[in-house]
């Protein structure tokens, strides 16, 4: 929470949603609006759409992060369900998120999207596949986007924040030291940043590892 700025936190489970709501209001002695919400809820995101709606009548910023990792495994060995559990939350939900948040961002006068990526997006590697092509459709998704919101005060970008010490990554990478990797609170400063009237670029990815803010290749 930044400024005058009212979270709306979304999760699948109210564990989480609980922690986040006490650190809120540590930090800034108010509390968030907690969702409790599966994001391949389509039907739910609509009405969470419309709640928003009823009470502020805009959304000034979105952040989406949700994500699975999925099985690490020969693109030929992935079984069919987890294959399609993968696409739902990672491609379609996104995409679900951003319909039914759009008519609200535009409303803002400083809407930020903010989309998280991954290394692997731009740079696939062995039994990664699942994981990496899902958000290499999220960063198409993100510059699609941003493209179509150019002539509004919409900007959206994506951010790699590289390898941070999170359960995902644990999982990814077990043999790992997580105390050499950043604490996820790192990349979020910078997340912050880029969600305030101030960030003007857009269409463009910031890779956290090497604090850079790049333009993507255009085609040749």
């Amino acid at each position: 929470a930044v400024g005058d700025a009212h979270v709306i936190a979304l999760a699948r489970t109210e564990g989480g949603l609980t922690e986040l709501d006490d650190e809120i209001r540590s930090a800034t002695g108010e509390s968030a609006t907690l969702v409790p919400l599966d994001v391949k809820d389509g039907d739910g995101l609509d009405r969470l759409a419309a709640a928003i709606y009823d009470r502020w009548k805009k959304l000034d910023i979105l952040v989406a992060n949700a994500a699975t990792l999925g099985p690490i495994s020969p693109l030929a060995h992935v079984e069919v369900d987890h294959w399609d559990h993968l696409i739902a939350v990672n491609i379609t939900a996104t995409w679900r998120v951003i319909r039914a948040m759009d008519p609200l961002l535009r409303a803002s006068n400083a809407g930020r999207v903010v989309m998280l990526s991954s290394s692997v997006a731009q740079s696939p590697r062995a039994y990664w596949g699942p994981y990496a092509l899902t958000k290499a459709a999220v960063d198409c998704m993100g510059r699609t986007y941003a493209a179509e919101v150019a002539t509004t005060p919409v900007k959206v970008n994506l951010f790699n924040p590289g390898p941070t010490r999170t359960k995902m990554r644990a999982t990814a990478m077990p043999g790992e030291d997580p105390e050499t990797l950043p604490p996820p609170e790192a990349p979020a400063e910078k997340i912050v940043e880029m969600c305030l009237p101030s960030f003007t670029d857009s269409g463009r990815i910031y890779e956290f590892k090497t604090r850079t803010l790049k333009s993507f290749q255009p085609p040749v």
